[in-house]
């Protein structure tokens, strides 16, 4: 709080980017997470965390005022006039300080606390496990062991404490080759597929002009004998040439051909970090234009899809390898941003389990954060040099995003997975992200600390779900499309926050919310199935029961009328006193007539109990097209999630339905969400 200068700011202009006449008038918030604009006429509010933002840029003074333009890392990107110059600095100066902390300790995630009570910081932190992900891939085996000589990082600091090599190779062996890679990035296994291949990965050799290093070269062997069908190692040099060729001058470059023996190489020509950090620069600008011809020019001289193509291409060339029986060992520079990105998508393409929600996470888990992705520097989490900022898992999103396209049944998670996970990546609201190794993460004590994104998410699960996912529909390996027409421009992330270039409803959210209340029909038309079995089961046996009684009463009763009279007409008298003991007399019979079939002395709570059932399941939901605001007055715009309550059939934002319970109109009995007025009602009624 002592870096805020100035904590509110009235008569404020928000300015709209395509329409300038266009601006709204309310006022501005500074807290120590958030910016706020409050909009007092349509009672909305922009919210702005600190953390998002990666630009602030005073812009020159006009005749209303100091304009302030605000650039955010989920390419949010609006303009407060402000009517005094002096607040308008102040402002500007408070942000300075915020967006950008200069330590780990004030990063948001240290200062975050739940909203709910049912996130637990320890949620998440153990979801998953390195080992756990090499045993799904039955490793270790004959071939593939456990390498312990990291356990205090001092093999290589950037590593995961304990990661996988060739059984046959001694400590020298990996000591020789890790002295001989940049950063200490000797080549570990990432992915073994079912037929022995694998995919290793390391960072570029030490070589310069002409060293080489025997014990780098034995492990090379001993990784591609490691695969009996195949008698040649593809090394992937996912770096233009000409760029490996000026490393060489630096003391490093990439392998010589004639030290590794029955070894194919490759340069695939994805650019650096410098290169993508511009491409993206121009991008975001493209985002700005107005007219059609100058959005197409500038996204062709952006060259963010030819990037992007670019890494799809390199990781298909690895999956097919990998899918033919060729095991591969991937390596950029340092290893820890292209190699990340093409390991972790060739992954994605051959192996049907990262295209779920779990399977997903534990990759970004294995490849991204235990092999040292340097997230705090490459998102300017910190105040650092500019230059070390590059949207490497940016790149890697969009790629899963133009898979998702063009195989939308072979994912089980949508395209909010997506945003949200990019978002907090950028937010720092969580723990998982920060730092840039594992090692980081241990030193921070983020588990200890901090809230971690997968606890979070796992609470949200149902809004990422994919309802056209077929899990038993899908090819041994998936095959993209490099056809230039099929590479996309990602509307939905990089231009999510401009009005009126998006659907009324995405079509995602509309066959999910169709999908969870068909779920929930059936499952309350299952309980009522169950209900009225009951109830035939109970009123057959109380109706044998009454035949039974009747039957007795019927043969008892008949017995004395022969012995006691001969039918005729002088005994008319005696018979009809006869039919006062017959069953079938509606005053002897009272006791036994079908409206007091009952089991139970408790017919009313029955009663009750089911009308209760059948209540608390809505049968109708709302339109999510008639659907403007929440009930709190909150709008609804187009990155906001709208949730139906399964109760009431009405629909909320994420903030007022964050409660689940299982409803007792429902066969199965699972949590589903509801809105807290009628949470509170089924737990007050529910037993």
């Amino acid at each position: 709080m002592e870096h805020i200068r100035i904590p509110k700011v009235e008569n404020v202009r928000m300015i709209d980017r395509y329409n300038s006449k266009n601006s709204i008038v309310g006022t501005l918030y500074l807290t120590a997470t958030h910016l706020i604009f409050v909009d007092p006429i349509a009672n909305k509010e922009t919210w702005i965390l600190h953390m998002h933002i990666s630009n602030v840029e005073k812009q020159p003074l006009t005749t209303t005022g100091s304009p302030l333009l605000i650039r955010c890392k989920t390419f949010l990107s609006v303009t407060f006039v402000i009517a005094k110059e002096r607040e308008c600095h102040d402002v500007y100066t408070t942000l300075s300080k915020l967006y950008q902390p200069v330590s780990y300790q004030n990063l948001y995630c240290f200062q975050y606390t739940s909203s709910t009570e049912d996130l637990q910081k320890c949620a998440g932190w153990d979801y998953f496990k390195l080992e756990s992900e090499f045993k799904r891939m039955k490793v270790p085996n004959d071939e593939w062991q456990l390498c312990k000589m990291n356990k205090g990082y001092e093999l290589c600091d950037t590593y995961p404490n304990q990661f996988y090599v060739p059984n046959s190779v001694d400590k020298a062996i990996l000591l020789g080759s890790s002295r001989f890679r940049s950063k200490g990035r000797l080549p570990a296994l990432t992915y073994l597929h079912p037929n022995k291949a694998s995919i290793c990965r390391c960072s570029q050799p030490l070589a310069g002009f002409s060293a080489r290093c025997v014990e780098d070269e034995q492990l090379f062997v001993k990784i591609r004998k490691n695969n009996p069908n195949s008698n040649i190692l593809y090394v992937v040099d996912t770096r233009p040439r000409m760029n490996a060729l000026a490393n060489r001058a630096a003391g490093k470059g990439y392998e010589n051909e004639l030290f590794y023996e029955n070894t194919k190489f490759h340069f695939l020509g994805i650019e650096n970090i410098h290169i993508m950090r511009a491409s993206l620069q121009k991008l975001i600008e493209t985002c700005e234009q107005k007219s059609m011809s100058g959005f197409l020019s500038a996204l062709e001289s952006s060259g963010w899809l030819k990037h992007i193509r670019s890494m799809l291409d390199t990781s298909y060339f690895i999956a097919n390898a990998v899918y033919k029986g060729i095991s591969v060992v991937v390596h950029c520079s340092d290893g820890w941003d292209r190699t990340s990105q093409v390991c972790s998508l060739a992954s994605l393409m051959l192996d049907p389990y990262y295209r779920t929600i779990k399977g997903f996470q534990c990759l970004i888990e294995k490849d991204w954060l235990s092999f040292g992705h340097k997230f705090s520097e490459r998102c300017g989490h910190l105040s650092t040099d500019p230059k070390e900022i590059s949207p490497i898992f940016t790149q890697f999103l969009d790629s899963v995003w133009q898979m998702m396209q063009q195989r939308i049944d072979a994912f089980e998670f949508n395209e909010r997975f997506l945003l949200i996970l990019h978002d907090h990546v950028m937010s720092c609201q969580f723990g998982t992200f920060v730092g840039n190794c594992e090692k980081d993460r241990l030193d921070l004590k983020l588990c200890e600390k901090t809230f971690s994104l997968w606890g979070f998410m796992a609470n949200h699960m149902n809004e990422y779900l994919n309802p056209l996912y077929k899990p038993g529909e899908v090819d041994d390996i998936l095959v993209p499309n490099l056809a230039p027409q099929c590479i996309k421009f990602w509307r939905g992330m990089y231009s999510r926050f401009e009005s009126g270039i998006h659907p009324r409803e995405d079509v995602s959210d509309f066959l999910l919310a169709s999908k969870e209340h068909c779920s929930s029909l059936d499952e309350h038309v299952q309980h009522l199935t169950k209900r009225i079995g009951n109830l035939k089961n109970l009123i057959s046996k109380s109706a044998k029961k009454l035949q039974t009684n009747g039957a007795n009463l019927l043969q008892n009763a008949t017995g004395r009328a022969d012995n006691k009279f001969n039918y005729d007409n002088k005994k008319l008298s005696e018979l009809q006193s006869a039919d006062h003991d017959h069953p079938l007399n509606p005053l002897k019979s009272e006791s036994y007539c079908f409206s007091n079939l009952s089991v139970s002395d408790n017919n009313s709570e029955e009663v009750d109990q089911i009308t209760a059932e059948i209540n608390s399941v809505a049968l109708d939901w709302k339109s999510l097209r008639s659907a403007t605001a929440c009930q709190c007055s909150t709008p609804f715009s187009q990155e906001m999630k709208k949730t139906h309550c399964w109760r009431c059939g009405e629909i909320f934002c994420t903030r007022c339905i964050d409660k689940f319970i299982p409803l007792p109109g429902h066969h199965s009995k699972k949590l589903v969400p509801v809105c807290r007025a009628c949470f509170k009602l089924v737990t007050t009624i529910s037993p």
